[in-house]
C-alpha cells in the first residue's frame, strides 16, 4: 500500500477534480446547478475535506521521522534541456498543506451560512474549491518553475474572489488594483526565476543555490549579478504577501466576501510568498545583502501597517492592515535567517486572523439586519458597539484572537512573535525595536477595534452618523438601505455554520503556540531538527525572561491604553492626540499618501503618457502616412498627363532628362 507521501498528488487534484465538474455544469446546465446549491456545496466540502484527510496523514508520516519525498516527471525535453514538473513532499510542506486544507475547509462550512442568500452561491464554492487547488499545488511543487505555474493560478483565483460582487465599483476596481499590483511583483519573480535558470542551468530549490555559488567562485556570474536575480525573485512574494511598497492591493480586497478575507488575505494565499521565501534559504542565505533587505522591507511592512490600524474605522480594513503588519513580521524573520520563527509565527497567524475575520463578518452579516446591505454602514464601527450582549460566541472568539494577536501569553501569538522579536534582537537591533513598539501599537488598535464594536451601547440606529457616513462616501441611498427589506432592532448571532468554526478556530489560536516553546520547540524539531536540538542547547532562562517580558509590557500598556480610552472612556484621543498632531493624524488616516502617490505617478502618469503617445500617433504617425498618401496622389495626378501615347513625346522626355544630368554633372564637376 502506498505512503500518503507517495499519492499526495491527489491532494490539489482532489478540489480540482471537484471545482472543474460544478464548473462545466455552470456552464452547460446554469439553472440547474445554481438550484442545487446544498448538494453542490456538501460534494466541494467532501473534496477539499479528503484533501485535509491525506494531508493529515502526509503531516503524521512526517512527525513519525518520514524522509522527503519528490516524485519528477519530464514534462519537456530538447536536445540536453529536460523540463521537469511533479511533486514534493518535506515537512514544511507538509505544514502548509494542513494549514491550507483546515482553514479552507472551516472557511467553506462557513461560506454556507455567510452565503446562503447570494445569486452567487454555487459559483463562490467553485472558485473556493479552485483557489484551494491552486495553493496546494503550490505548496508540493518541487522547483520554481511550477511554482509559478501555480503562483499565478492562485492569483488568478483572488482576482475572481476579490471581484466576486463585479456589479460593484468597489469590488470591480480592488480587484483590477489587486491584479496589477501583483503582475509587477510576478514580473520581477519571472525574471528572477529566468535569470537564475541562465545563472544555474536549474529551477530546483538547492540545486540554485549551490550552484550560484560555485558559478560565482568561477567567475562566470558577478556577484551584484546574483544579488539583483534573488532581489528581482524576491518581488514576487513582496506582492503576494503585501510588503512595502506593494501593499496596496491588501486593504482594497476587503470588498470582497468576507470569508475570501480570512481564507486567502490573511490565513493562505498571503502566506504563499512568505512560505517561497522560506523555500529559498538555500539561495538567500549567502547574500546578506539580499538579507537585509528583506529584512529591513518586513520592518517597514510591520510598522506601515500598524501605524495605518490607529486609525481605521472600517472594521475589515483595520483587520486588513494587522494582516499586513503581522506579514511584516514573518518577513522579519526571514531576514534575520530564522524562516522557522518566520513560518511559526505564519501558522499561529492564519489561525487566530481568520478566526478575527470570520467573526467579522459575523458581526457584519449581523450589522446588514439592522442597517442594511450597504458595506459603508454594515462594516462601520460608529455605528457598533454593545454587541457582545447580542452575539456571545462572536465577542468571545473575537476577544481570544485579540489576545492573541496581542502577544499575551500563553496564547498563540505571543510564542511565535517573541520568537522573531528575539532574533531580530539578535540580529539588527535597530529593526528589534521598531518590533518592539509595534507590539504595543497591535495590542492597543487590537483592543480598540474590541471595544468599539463589543462594548458601550449599541449605536446602529444612529440615523445622523448614517446620514454622515453616506454622505461622506458620495452615497445618494436611502441611510438604512433597500426600504423593501425589513430590517431588525438589533443584531443577533449567526447561525451554527458560522458560529462553528469560530469555536474550532479558537482552539489552536489558545494552544498551538505551545508547539514552538523555545526551550523545547516541537515545530522546530519538525522543520529542522538539528536547529532544535541547538535551540534548546542554547536556551537560556536569563536571555529569555527580560525579552519576553519586555514585549508582555509593551503589549499590556497598549492594551491599558485601549482600556482607559475606549471602554472607561477617561480619555479622548481624538482631543488629546489627532486634535495636537492634526498632521500626522491626516498622515495615517490617509495611509501615508501612498494611494495619492501611486495615483500621482503611475495611474495619473500612465494616462498622460498614453495622451502623449496619442498625440505623437495622431500628429506625427498619422502625418506622415497622410503626407505619403497626399505625395503620391499627387504625384500619380500629375504624371498621368504626360501618358500621350505617342513615342516623339517620351523620346522628347528622355533627351531632356539626359540634358539635365549633362548640365548637373558639369555644374557640380
Amino acid at each position: 500500500m502506498p505512503s500518503a507521501a507517495e499519492i499526495a498528488w491527489l491532494i490539489p487534484v482532489l478540489p480540482l477534480a471537484g471545482a472543474c465538474l460544478v464548473g462545466l455544469g455552470l456552464i452547460s446546465f446554469n439553472r440547474t446547478f445554481n438550484r442545487l446549491r446544498k448538494p453542490v456545496a456538501v460534494f466541494l466540502i467532501s473534496c477539499v475535506g479528503a484533501a485535509a484527510v491525506l494531508s493529515y496523514a502526509v503531516l503524521a508520516e512526517q512527525l513519525a521521522g518520514a524522509g522527503t519525498t519528490e516524485l519528477l516527471f519530464n514534462w519537456a525535453s530538447a536536445g540536453t534541456f529536460n523540463l521537469q514538473m511533479g511533486f514534493r513532499v518535506d515537512p514544511l510542506a507538509a505544514v502548509m498543506l494542513a494549514l491550507v486544507t483546515t482553514i479552507a475547509v472551516l472557511v467553506m462550512v462557513y461560506s454556507d451560512g455567510y452565503m446562503a442568500h447570494d445569486k452567487g452561491y454555487v459559483r463562490f464554492f467553485t472558485y473556493l474549491a479552485l483557489f484551494s487547488s491552486s495553493m496546494l499545488g503550490l505548496v508540493i511543487s518541487p522547483n520554481l518553475l511550477e511554482i509559478y505555474v501555480f503562483w499565478e493560478l492562485v492569483g488568478m483565483c483572488s482576482y475572481l474572489l476579490v471581484g466576486f460582487w463585479y456589479d460593484r465599483d468597489g469590488a470591480a476596481n480592488a480587484a483590477q488594483k489587486a491584479f496589477v499590483v501583483n503582475r509587477v511583483g510576478d514580473f520581477g519573480l519571472l525574471l528572477g526565476i529566468l535569470g537564475l535558470f541562465w545563472a544555474t542551468g536549474s529551477f530546483g530549490f538547492e540545486e540554485i543555490g549551490s550552484r550560484l555559488q560555485e558559478a560565482i567562485a568561477g567567475g562566470s556570474v558577478p556577484g551584484w549579478a546574483a544579488i539583483t536575480l534573488c532581489l528581482l525573485v524576491f518581488m514576487g512574494p513582496m506582492a503576494k504577501s503585501a510588503q512595502f511598497p506593494l501593499h496596496v492591493w491588501l486593504p482594497d480586497a476587503m470588498e470582497g466576501p468576507t470569508p475570501i478575507s480570512a481564507l486567502i488575505h490573511a490565513a493562505t494565499m498571503v502566506a504563499a510568498g512568505v512560505f517561497l521565501v522560506a523555500r529559498l534559504q538555500p539561495v538567500y542565505v549567502p547574500f546578506p545583502e539580499v538579507q537585509t533587505v528583506i529584512a529591513v522591507v518586513g520592518t517597514i511592512t510591520l510598522f506601515l501597517g500598524a501605524s495605518i490600524a490607529l486609525t481605521q474605522m472600517d472594521l475589515k480594513k483595520g483587520l486588513a492592515y494587522s494582516t499586513v503588519s503581522q506579514l511584516g513580521y514573518m518577513m522579519l524573520a526571514m531576514g534575520c535567517g530564522a524562516p522557522i520563527a518566520g513560518m511559526f509565527h505564519l501558522v499561529t497567524h492564519a489561525f487566530f486572523k481568520a478566526m478575527l475575520f470570520l467573526c467579522s463578518g459575523s458581526v457584519i452579516h449581523a450589522m446588514e439586519e439592522v442597517v442594511g446591505h450597504e458595506p459603508v454602514l454594515a462594516q462601520d464601527m460608529r455605528l457598533m458597539g454593545g454587541l457582545r450582549k447580542f452575539m456571545p460566541v462572536t465577542s468571545t472568539t473575537f476577544f481570544i484572537g485579540c489576545i492573541a494577536i496581542s502577544g499575551i501569553p500563553p496564547l498563540a501569538g505571543f510564542w511565535s512573535k517573541d520568537e522573531i522579536l528575539g532574533q531580530a534582537f539578535g540580529s539588527f537591533p535597530i529593526l528589534w525595536v521598531a518590533g518592539f513598539f509595534t507590539a504595543g501599537m497591535t495590542a492597543f488598535y487590537m483592543f480598540r477595534l474590541y471595544f468599539l464594536t463589543f462594548e458601550g451601547s449599541f449605536r446602529g440606529g444612529n440615523k445622523d452618523v448614517q446620514v454622515e457616513l453616506m454622505a461622506a462616501a458620495g452615497k445618494v441611498a436611502e441611510p438604512h438601505g433597500d426600504p423593501s427589506h425589513s430590517l431588525a432592532a438589533h443584531p443577533h448571532e449567526s447561525g451554527w455554520q458560522m458560529a462553528m468554526p469560530l469555536a474550532l478556530l479558537a482552539v489552536p489560536s489558545v494552544l498551538i503556540g505551545l508547539l514552538g516553546t523555545p526551550w523545547h520547540s516541537r515545530f522546530a524539531a519538525l522543520l529542522n531538527p538539528e536547529e532544535a536540538a541547538e535551540m534548546a542547547a542554547h536556551f537560556s532562562w536569563a536571555e529569555f525572561l527580560p525579552l519576553a517580558g519586555s514585549s508582555v509590557a509593551i503589549s499590556a500598556a497598549g492594551i491599558t491604553l485601549a482600556v482607559v480610552a475606549y471602554l472607561l472612556h477617561k480619555i479622548d484621543l481624538g482631543t488629546a492626540v489627532a486634535g495636537r498632531f492634526p498632521a500626522v493624524n491626516r498622515f495615517l488616516a490617509n495611509k501615508w499618501y501612498l494611494d495619492a502617490l501611486n495615483d500621482k505617478i503611475f495611474v495619473q502618469g500612465s494616462r498622460k503618457l498614453a495622451r502623449q503617445v496619442l498625440e505623437v500617433d495622431s500628429k506625427v504617425v498619422d502625418g506622415v502616412v497622410n503626407l505619403t498618401g497626399l505625395v503620391t496622389l499627387g504625384s500619380g495626378e500629375g504624371l498621368k498627363y504626360f501618358e500621350t501615347g505617342r513615342a516623339q513625346f517620351y523620346a522628347l522626355i528622355v533627351f531632356g532628362g539626359v540634358i539635365a544630368l549633362v548640365v548637373l554633372f558639369g555644374a557640380f564637376g
